[in-house]
């Protein structure tokens, strides 16, 4: 995906890119292949890859919550800054909490913050369980099994928090009898299937909230 390709798409999504966000985003690209080379954050290295795989990817998570409406987000296992960072730079008003279990990973995303000039935003070193803040979303991006993702999440949430689970195809993990478990502790409200444009991988967004 090119930048302009990227501009285009993100378009869809009713999202109109700024030269600022663009310069943010390059910024972010540089810096990630940087640290990279240091520590294993991402095997996408390729531009294009990354701003496919990566950088559109963590925006899709707006075609079933829409943040305008949203204060506080948290981003559990986080890895290299998917969605969280990207989200930051396109949602600026959102205070947002990053976390991972690996320090390094942490270190490098504050490292980030501080070089971006990033405000409200911060990521810690924490297993998401352990966590004890509240959120209005909380996500979570290629981390665990649906089932196992609820137990790290859903205690996150404030009263009307959701939580968005971003996945590839959902449906191998969403089996019946998964569905019927989380289905006596929480309320799935929607699940979104899609294609990543170009290369046409599938994709899924489920969004849950606690009864």
């Amino acid at each position: 995906m090119t930048e302009k390709e990227f501009i285009e798409e993100v378009k869809k999504l009713g999202i109109e890119v700024t030269d600022g966000e663009l310069n943010l985003l390059d910024n972010f690209y540089n810096l990630l292949i940087e640290w990279n080379q240091k520590i294993n954050l991402t095997r996408i290295t390729e531009k294009k890859e990354v701003y496919l795989k990566h950088f559109y990817d963590s925006l899709t998570i707006i075609k079933i919550v829409d943040l305008n409406n949203a204060s506080t987000l948290c981003d559990v296992g986080t890895g290299a800054g998917f969605p969280g960072i990207v989200l930051k730079i396109f949602y600026p008003h959102l205070k947002i909490t990053l976390i991972d279990s690996l320090q390094k990973r942490v270190n490098y995303l504050n490292g980030i913050i501080k070089i971006m000039k990033l405000d409200n935003i911060k990521a810690i070193h924490i297993r998401g369980e352990e966590h004890k803040e509240k959120y209005d979303i909380v996500t979570s991006r290629a981390v665990a099994n649906i089932e196992k993702l609820t137990k790290y999440t859903m205690h996150l949430l404030n009263n009307n928090g959701q939580m968005i689970a971003m996945k590839g195809d959902i449906d191998k993990e969403l089996t019946p009898e998964v569905e019927r478990k989380l289905l006596k502790k929480y309320k799935i409200i929607k699940i979104e299937k899609f294609l990543l444009p170009i290369e046409n991988s599938q994709r899924s967004l489920i969004k849950l909230e606690n009864k």
